[in-house]
């Protein structure tokens, strides 16, 4: 009986709390009428797979750090996702790997930017966090470091698909920054190539996953290859804390993704937990606010996923589509792509 009566404490006391999880997998241009159904079907059981890796870990206890460095880690091994596995190319013809991870409990976080032959860089990202004294790495000593952690170092051959090449030789040949995949004219029909890798209009590619876990710790965490095309080691916003990534256990955990340099200038990710914190919104409508007015009147384009402490999600995006999945406090799963996927 006494057992019983400190559990129903801590409960109500929110010592435990409702576990909650939510993933992105890139957003822009995504329409319904140019993707195939076997597009569509391999997207969305991409999304469940990666969903489901997190929410079983906060399922059996875990935590918040864990699930969504595996949710991560699952679409970074999947080519279909411009993360790892599957980044696009740089103008030079390489992979150049971005991620970072962020705990709300302390306030720590990890991130590495330009590197070119770590299998999983959000892994390395949270080697940074845990186990140095520094928050960010990049390029030649992120990979230093890596091998130092024992974390897999690949050939850059390993990151390599077609349609990211050829979509390459498709932004050299324009003369123009690419993002993500190819950006298709209104005069262009959809290329549809045989790849299930979705290859229309403008895509801002990166994976990103948030967490809550039963001990009221948030987490979160974003890696991505970049733009296609993108030139002289640019860093987007993915790796960039307060930017692309952002956790803080009295407020939210955010995870980005859309055209990087708007996110950075507006500090997005931070803006979000500041009306939270400062201004007293709830997840929604400061997510919101930051998405669908401050960055449209900016002129960016993208979205985000937000988890707060109480376990509530928002999935906010102003571009046509947003590749994204979720389990709210109340075990309800939603997977959605096209502006019309409904809750």
């Amino acid at each position: 009986m006494k057992k019983l009566i400190v559990a129903l404490l801590l409960v109500s006391s929110g010592a435990y709390a409702q576990i909650a999880i939510a993933i992105h997998g890139g957003a822009g241009t995504i329409t319904r009428k140019n993707m195939s159904p076997a597009m569509e079907k391999a997207y969305r059981e991409g999304l469940e797979k990666a969903l489901k890796k997190g929410y079983s870990i906060l399922e059996k206890g875990g935590s918040s750090l864990d699930a969504v460095e595996a949710a991560v880690m699952e679409m970074e091994n999947n080519p279909l996702f411009n993360a790892a596995k599957g980044a696009v190319f740089t103008h030079e013809g390489k992979n150049e790997l971005d991620a970072a991870i962020m705990s709300g409990k302390d306030l720590k976080a990890g991130a590495i930017a330009g590197v070119t032959t770590l299998k999983n860089p959000i892994r390395t990202a949270r080697k940074v966090m845990e186990n140095s004294a520094h928050v960010m790495l990049v390029g030649k000593g992120a990979e230093e470091f890596a091998k130092l952690q024992g974390e897999e170092i690949v050939d850059p051959s390993y990151f390599h698909t077609e349609t990211r090449w050829n979509g390459l030789q498709r932004a050299l040949k324009a003369e123009k920054v690419q993002l993500d995949h190819t950006d298709s004219t209104k005069k262009e029909e959809p290329r549809r190539t045989g790849s299930l890798i979705f290859d229309e209009g403008k895509k801002y590619g990166t994976v990103g996953a948030v967490a809550l876990d039963k001990d009221g710790n948030l987490a979160a965490a974003t890696s991505t290859g970049g733009m296609t095309n993108k030139r002289w080691n640019r860093v987007g916003d993915a790796p960039i804390i307060g930017a692309g990534t952002y956790a803080n256990n009295a407020t939210c955990a955010i995870s980005a993704t859309g055209h990087g340099e708007y996110f950075i200038r507006s500090v997005l990710a931070y803006d979000v937990s500041a009306l939270m914190e400062y201004k007293g919104l709830s997840l929604k409508d400061a997510s919101e606010e930051v998405v669908m007015k401050k960055l449209v009147e900016r002129g960016g384009e993208g979205g985000l996923i937000a988890v707060d402490k109480k376990g509530n999600v928002s999935l906010p995006f102003n571009s046509e589509g947003m590749y994204r999945a979720s389990i709210d406090k109340t075990g309800k799963v939603y997977i959605g792509i096209f502006k019309d996927d409904t809750n």
